[in-house]
């Protein structure tokens, strides 16, 4: 069903539908041209400018496979692609080649690109159900041709397109905002956590410690089946504490813990630390449970860190230094292994901490807890406007909320 003017059309009656085709990886005068090559991993639903083009062809290559030089306002389709690739799209903005695993639509002269971009993007989980003849998990060109689309008069459509430019425009400044707000935090943390800027009314030497000074360590959960897992008492799972500084109180899971069971319980002020990973930097990622929620334990591929007291490091200032970009080197150069890395613990207690006094960090805490508010606004603002868009597009693609078209004399 479609309002009053539009029609519904099948892409290859509105576009040229083709794709590419990638010369051999062998032969190297193939490669390290001056023509853009746009791979599948780089349509993201997204545009893409000529500053995300990481390949480029040469002459050569062109000459010994399919690919073809496509117009500037191409839209690219994932066919193929690993996780949620494919039924991705793209708004081409320059020239350039692709490779066979995204078909290239190249509409006609009556259809706004940013139209057609906008709905296809709304339309990716229906065009991810498509598969093809084989069965496989994949589109094929004939598929993507037979897709079918709204198509509203060029100036309606030119209208709409600009309104979700302009709702693009404000998203891509509020992304902005908050990588800029992330860097200045970044900064920030570099510095006031090792001692190379002070806040105002502080000075002296800070103090050295071996984080066994401070607290001892604990494991996780042990004796546990899946059969234990789903109902019971909460636990911090390890996605938790990879993913946060700070324990996300919302995210936690549940597990069975029968009376009289020996589990060590977590506590306000523990510190908990993952022990492997795929790479060495992303070992010994640490988070800081900094509210008292009642019974909870801990995953068992974690340890906890429980703090003798809290006189010479704060839990909410450890939140950030045991995160800050020093300590986490010094941490991952501990990792252990080949194809995946562990930590040990007695060498991470062996680890040494310069810490200021206590006055001092709850002033940074308190300083970088600040910039978290100010970044999480922003992320809830930015949340909010792609919520409003996406509401916005379903409305004005499908032709159920009009605009009004300036009459031209």
């Amino acid at each position: 069903m479609v309002p009053d003017g539009w029609k519904v059309e099948k892409l290859c009656d509105i576009a040229v539908v083709t794709s590419g085709g990638t010369p051999s990886r062998n032969i190297e005068n193939y490669w390290g041209g001056t023509i853009p090559w746009v791979r599948t991993t780089e349509v993201q639903n997204c545009h893409i400018n000529v500053n995300d083009v990481q390949e480029y062809i040469s002459l050569e290559g062109m000459k010994h496979s399919a690919a073809k030089i496509l117009p500037e306002n191409t839209l690219l389709l994932a066919m193929i692609g690993q996780g949620k690739t494919r039924g991705q799209v793209a708004l081409l903005k320059f020239e350039a080649a692709c490779n066979q695993n995204s078909a290239a639509i190249i509409l006609n002269e009556q259809q706004n690109a940013e139209f057609h971009f906008n709905y296809l993007l709304s339309q990716y989980s229906n065009i991810r159900n498509f598969s093809n003849s084989a069965g496989k998990s994949n589109l094929n060109g004939a598929l993507v041709k037979s897709l079918t689309v709204p198509v509203p008069p060029l100036l309606e459509q030119q209208k709409i397109a600009k309104i979700l430019i302009t709702w693009d425009k404000a998203i891509t400044i509020s992304e902005q905002l908050i990588s800029n707000s992330q860097q200045q935090k970044k900064s920030l943390m570099l510095q006031l956590l090792t001692g190379k800027k002070r806040l105002a009314g502080f000075s002296g030497e800070w103090r050295e410690f071996l984080l066994s000074d401070l607290g001892s360590t604990y494991p996780g959960l042990s004796g546990k089946t899946k059969n234990d897992f789903g109902t019971g008492a909460t636990f911090i799972p390890y996605m938790n504490i990879f993913s946060n500084s700070k324990i996300n109180i919302s995210k936690l899971e549940l597990v069975t813990v029968k009376p009289g069971e020996k589990q060590h319980r977590a506590i306000y002020g523990d510190v908990f630390f993952t022990t492997s990973s795929e790479t060495p930097e992303e070992v010994g990622m640490s988070s800081v449970l900094l509210d008292d929620i009642g019974e909870l334990y801990l995953n068992s591929f974690c340890f906890g860190f429980r703090l003798h007291n809290f006189e010479s490091i704060l839990p909410e200032f450890a939140q950030y230094f045991l995160r800050g970009e020093d300590v986490r080197r010094r941490i991952s150069v501990l990792a252990q292994g080949a194809t995946r890395y562990n930590l040990s613990k007695i060498q991470l207690m062996k680890l040494k901490l310069r810490l200021p006094l206590t006055q001092e960090q709850q002033k940074i805490a308190s300083v970088l807890s600040n910039a978290d508010k100010v970044i999480n606004l922003l992320k809830q603002q930015l949340n909010d406007l792609k919520q409003e868009k996406k509401a916005l597009m379903q409305q004005l693609l499908t032709g159920k909320r009009r605009v009004k078209i300036e009459k031209e004399f």
